[in-house]
């Protein structure tokens, strides 16, 4: 193999999985408003999945359909339109969380009035002339879904992992939400990738769009979790930190500061490739015993 071609990014082709959606479905009658108990920062910080994901995720399925026709290759086809799949199953199942915040008093209907203007847009289509400048704008995006899917599988990762949150008696139907979608998150963690590598690949605006996408990230998410704070019916002065968050961190409740750090260099890294991290088999594993999961699957079973 040539040094050219040991930079470039090599998948594990172990960890490629045939791709499928899983229509799940959640009751969040028992669950209640802080379902890590007596932990509110945790609980809203991670909440803000809720906030974010809804528009974000319908935006990711938007844009992929319109780069289906630029996929010259059979297997990343069915790769993405899995995808897509997936994506559309996600956005539909964290919507479904908001009505019961809004019955427990807390309504995120102006933080999520803001989040849909950044993905419908300033992210979203735009008027331009056919040619290179509407492709260069579908191109953009398709690069800045790849970087955030880095961050979507590196938390689907840590979820799976964060046994301080059983630890804790974190609310059972809240935690197979997200380790459902976070298992999806890892066993797909390659798809948005490999097809910006696929259309387009350039490194420079690999390196472009993470800026854009880890600062927009971390906005949203502080701006999300001060939202929840201040907002919340129960609490008098509620506030979020940068400390609160290294805390709930060394913790184990949330990510660790450092894990956050050490991922950017890995992406940015030109032999980068998403199935180098996490692990398939424990994706598979977990969706395998999710009770959501389970119900879905057998409901298909019982339909066909």
């Amino acid at each position: 193999m040539s040094n050219t071609q040991a930079r470039l990014p090599q998948p594990v082709a172990s960890e490629h999985i045939a791709l499928k959606a899983r229509k799940v479905s959640f009751a969040w009658d028992r669950t209640p408003l802080h379902w890590v108990p007596d932990d509110p920062f945790a609980t809203h910080t991670i909440n803000v999945l809720h906030l974010l994901l809804p528009a974000g995720e319908r935006w990711f399925v938007h844009v992929y359909k319109q780069v289906l026709p630029y996929i010259k290759d059979d297997k990343l086809r069915e790769d993405v339109i899995g995808f897509i799949g997936q994506e559309a199953m996600h956005s539909q199942a964290h919507d479904e969380v908001l009505p019961h915040l809004r019955e427990q008093g807390l309504d995120p209907t102006p933080y999520t009035a803001q989040v849909d203007w950044l993905f419908e847009k300033m992210l979203g289509d735009r008027t331009l002339p056919p040619g290179k400048a509407r492709k260069w704008w579908l191109l953009e995006r398709v690069a800045i879904i790849a970087a955030i899917e880095h961050y979507t599988a590196f938390l689907g990762n840590w979820v799976l992992n964060a046994e301080e949150l059983d630890k804790r008696g974190a609310d059972p139907t809240m935690l197979d939400l997200l380790r459902w979608h976070g298992a999806e998150e890892v066993e797909h963690r390659s798809v948005a990738f490999e097809l910006f590598m696929h259309v387009d690949g350039s490194y420079g605006r690999r390196v472009r769009t993470w800026a854009t996408a880890f600062s927009a990230l971390v906005f949203l998410w502080q701006r999300g979790a001060r939202f929840f704070m201040e907002n919340d019916p129960t609490l008098d002065d509620g506030k979020a930190s940068f400390k609160a968050f290294f805390d709930a961190g060394k913790q184990g409740v949330l990510p660790t500061t450092g894990a956050m750090v050490k991922s950017i260099p890995r992406y940015l890294a030109r032999a980068y490739h998403p199935s180098q991290e996490g692990s398939t088999a424990q994706a598979m594993a977990y969706l395998a015993s999710s009770p959501a999961a389970s119900a879905a699957e057998a409901r298909e079973k019982g339909a066909a």
